[in-house]
């Protein structure tokens, strides 16, 4: 019982810290705040940045109440820690300064190339950290924000994934299919399958014979029961793509439902 205390006065201490943290620590230090769709996106950003930090201090948190003992030292400790880590980041963002436009597009292509890097050896958290970096530098880098999106599905963290990329829709000034692909994928997975069938459609309606959005629209249909769709996605793929070899087993699913 007495064992548990500290653990609570940790938890709630933690909640107060992540409120103060989340309200009053200044992400952006390029923020023009005179521009509203700059100040927007800005703080969409500062929500990123926020929620990445907020998760690095419960894992923090779970691990010292886990291993270190006693609980009394654990809360000096694991406040100690916190407190440096806040005051470090907010020292990193004071200093930085505006790059020239060259200066700082280089800088873009040099992140992008190791965020890629990054992905490709499966270090998801540092390629995060990558692509934060450009969308401080560039806050309306679609690139970026949609690689961002995608590595937060592939690490299964469908609500900022779905966040991500509903941001970059709103950024994107021409089609994008592969956008509306993407989070159509998020919302089959969050078991919204509602949005993810609107957003599939819309998709192809940007590319109406891509044969990986007519794939998805038919396992939405038979997720969703929707036996109409599903068969007009099934014919659609064979005329697109004949060869392909999962088409038999594609019309068994359609005659079972």
């Amino acid at each position: 019982m007495y064992n548990i205390i500290p653990l609570i006065l940790i938890l709630i201490s933690l909640s107060v810290i992540i409120i103060i943290f989340v309200r009053k620590f200044p992400v952006l230090a390029n923020l023009d705040v005179e521009s509203i769709p700059k100040e927007k996106e800005a703080k969409f950003k500062e929500q990123i940045i926020s929620g990445r930090l907020k998760r690095n201090i419960v894992m923090a948190g779970s691990k010292t109440v886990r291993f270190i003992e006693p609980a009394t030292q654990a809360v000096g400790n694991f406040f100690k820690w916190i407190y440096s880590k806040l005051f470090e980041l907010k020292d990193k963002y004071k200093s930085e300064k505006i790059l020239p436009k060259e200066e700082a597009v280089k800088k873009v292509d040099e992140l992008m190339a190791e965020s890629d890097e990054l992905i490709k050896d499966g270090n998801l958290e540092e390629a995060e950290k990558k692509l934060i970096e450009i969308i401080d530098l560039d806050n309306k880098n679609i690139e970026a924000f949609q690689t961002l999106g995608e590595l937060y599905f592939e690490r299964k963290n469908f609500e900022e994934a779905k966040q991500t990329l509903e941001h970059v829709i709103k950024l994107e000034e021409g089609d994008n299919g592969e956008i509306y692909y993407d989070l159509s994928l998020v919302n089959k997975e969050s078991e919204d399958i509602e949005a993810a069938m609107k957003n599939i459609k819309e998709a192809l309606k940007i590319e109406p014979n891509n044969p990986r959005y007519l794939d998805t629209l038919f396992d939405i249909s038979i997720i969703n029961k929707d036996k109409i769709t599903a068969l007009d996605a099934y014919k659609k793929l064979k005329e697109v793509n004949p060869e392909n070899q999962k088409l038999d087993e594609i019309k068994a699913q359609i005659d079972e439902l």
